[in-house]
């Protein structure tokens, strides 16, 4: 998986809650991305089998909205996405990649 600064904001944000489904628009509230960027993002994460989606099973009338499309990290991606980040997180120094925050991550 190539590391743009995109992905890494997905990352991040789903690596914060890794059990916790996520929807588009929670996503673009987190990592501040437009959907033309975060959705072709998950898309690419999902054809890597690090992410998983699927539709809400809720009725769209009873709800007074949409069914959501819910994306969560596979194992594999846990895995592949931490490791990732750390490796990142080795190469960039915090001072370069804007501080850190007190875990000690880089502030993307």
């Amino acid at each position: 998986m190539r590391l743009t600064i995109p992905v890494v904001k997905v990352l991040s944000a789903l690596l914060a809650e890794p059990e916790a489904p996520r929807y588009g628009l929670d996503l673009m509230r987190l990592t501040g991305l437009p959907s033309g960027t975060l959705y072709p993002v998950l898309h690419r994460l999902q054809a890597a089998g690090w992410l998983t989606a699927d539709w809400e099973d809720v009725d769209p009338v009873a709800a007074g909205r949409p069914a959501r499309r819910y994306y969560r990290l596979t194992g594999e991606g846990i895995r592949s996405a931490r490791l990732a980040l750390a490796e990142l997180r080795a190469l960039v120094p915090a001072e370069r990649a804007g501080g850190a925050d007190p875990a000690g991550a880089p502030a993307w």
